[in-house]
């Protein structure tokens, strides 16, 4: 039997796909990039916030499709959205044959053979070492899920409705996934979870996190490696943990840290506190830990009771932080977050507006903090050729994150071979509001990394939820 996937949302719902088509393939199934050649197709969803909610809607419309046209004879659903609409699935998407809720991936073969799955409690679920996972990523990075679910009270989120509790995987398992992903050629590791930062809290463990990061830099490799983790919480960020990055080279020097807003009265209504002169201490002190650091984060406008002045205040913080990413959501106004039945809400124009006016303030940081880069000379992870062009080739420094941050342009590949996989030195030569272009300077040197993917995924789209943090 051909099954077919489709991944929607962030990376932490890429590496759920990825462990469901491990799965598959365990069982002894292929799998297929083909929808037109599926007999059955999965759709993993998000709804995190309306627009995710709707393109996940449309997708699952657009794969039953499939059903019609093609040799589909299942259509399975997985994901958030059933945790939010596992009723409402069932009766107004006649199309769908099943669904399988983010605790329930071990369900999937049952689902897509058209079995019924044992009667069982749901039980949190979180992958191991051992759960077979197929990579869908290119072949030189990995995510790497070290922790699942969340205990932050943040009203605007549904987070802890679909995914349940903390709770961190074990420190071996973590340990022996990394030396498995190095082992097959990765260069660079990006550890996720809903915050990544309480990693170990749950297991008893001190500075949880930065125990783990330590001890991933300490694995031997065969080639130079590159280990980030993503989406940090800030009253978790330590000195324990900075001191960490600091003194280990294998640890990017990259801190991605969503502060959401910098308006007490803001954040006292998000239940999450602290400031915008408390946020900017703590970005004085991670920039003196780790000299040449990139920040990103996160911020929401038009949240309920954010006034003129709130917003003021928060522009004003983005000026004085002066980000190296900075991504903004729109409010997203969802049934089942506490922050709905907030009152003083804002209207969709003024949110718009607010939006445009934060961005375009980051833009112009952006720009400048790229300008005095060019001449500066670094170490980049070569992607391959450009989506936009087979012509021009891409790479990413240690300070962009995959997806999600922009890119280094290779205008001259210099001498050798370019492959992907390669880590380079790139000079900087010119620079754009996000991107950047330089040239190569070292010798290439052959790599052993194979094509990528190894096995095929029909789509994976970054949803609202995920947008570029620029």
């Amino acid at each position: 039997m051909k099954i077919g996937f489709v991944s929607l949302g962030c990376p932490k719902n890429l590496v759920d796909t990825e462990v469901m088509m491990g799965n598959i393939a365990s069982a002894g199934h292929s799998l297929t990039a083909s929808p037109e050649d599926a007999d059955v197709i999965v759709v993993n969803t998000c709804s995190f916030i309306d627009p995710a909610k709707k393109e996940s809607i449309d997708t699952i419309l657009e794969m039953a499709e499939y059903k019609k046209s093609g040799k589909a004879q299942r259509l399975v659903v997985a994901g958030c959205l059933v945790e939010r609409f596992r009723n409402e699935i069932a009766t107004t998407l006649p199309e769908v044959d099943a669904v399988i809720g983010t605790n329930e991936l071990d369900k999937v073969v049952a689902m897509c053979e058209g079995l019924s799955p044992k009667d069982e409690p749901i039980t949190p679920y979180l992958y191991h070492d051992l759960t077979p996972r197929i990579r869908t990523t290119p072949r030189h990075f990995s995510y790497m899920k070290i922790a699942e679910g969340c205990d932050h009270p943040c009203t605007f989120c549904v987070i802890p409705h679909y995914r349940g509790a903390f709770r961190s995987r074990r420190f071996e398992s973590v340990i022996n996934e990394a030396k498995n992903l190095f082992a097959d050629d990765v260069r660079e590791i990006n550890l996720i979870g809903q915050d990544t930062t309480c990693y170990g809290e749950d297991l008893g463990l001190k500075d949880g996190l930065a125990v783990l990061l330590e001890r991933l830099a300490q694995i031997e490799t065969e080639h130079q490696k590159w280990i980030r983790f993503l989406y940090c919480y800030p009253n978790r960020v330590t000195q324990k943990l900075l001191d960490t990055i600091a003194a280990n080279e294998a640890l990017v020097k990259y801190i991605d840290m969503p502060l959401q807003h910098a308006s007490r009265e803001v954040l006292k209504r998000m239940k999450r506190g602290s400031n915008g002169d408390q946020f900017l201490k703590l970005l004085e002190r991670i920039r003196k830990t780790i000299p040449g650091v990139a920040i990103r984060t996160s911020m929401i406008v038009g949240f309920p009771g954010e006034t003129d002045a709130d917003f003021s205040e928060l522009c004003q913080f983005a000026e004085a932080a002066q980000f190296d990413r900075l991504g903004v959501f729109s409010y997203s106004d969802e049934d089942t977050s506490a922050s709905f039945h907030l009152d003083a809400k804002v209207d969709a124009k003024t949110i718009y507006n607010r939006k445009r006016k934060l961005m375009a303030i980051q833009r112009k940081i952006s720009a400048k903090r790229n300008k005095a880069l060019i001449g500066t000379e670094t170490t980049v992870l070569v992607e391959g050729p450009s989506a936009d062009s087979d012509l021009v080739w891409q790479a990413r420094m240690s300070t962009q994150a995959p997806d999600i941050d922009g890119v280094c342009y290779i205008s001259d590949p210099g001498d050798g071979p370019l492959a992907k996989g390669q880590f380079r030195r790139m000079k900087i030569t010119q620079a754009h509001d996000y991107d950047l272009v330089g040239e190569l300077i070292d010798e290439g040197r052959p790599v052993a990394v194979p094509p990528q993917p190894l096995f095929p995924i029909l789509a994976s789209h970054q949803t609202p939820n995920a947008l570029p943090h620029r």
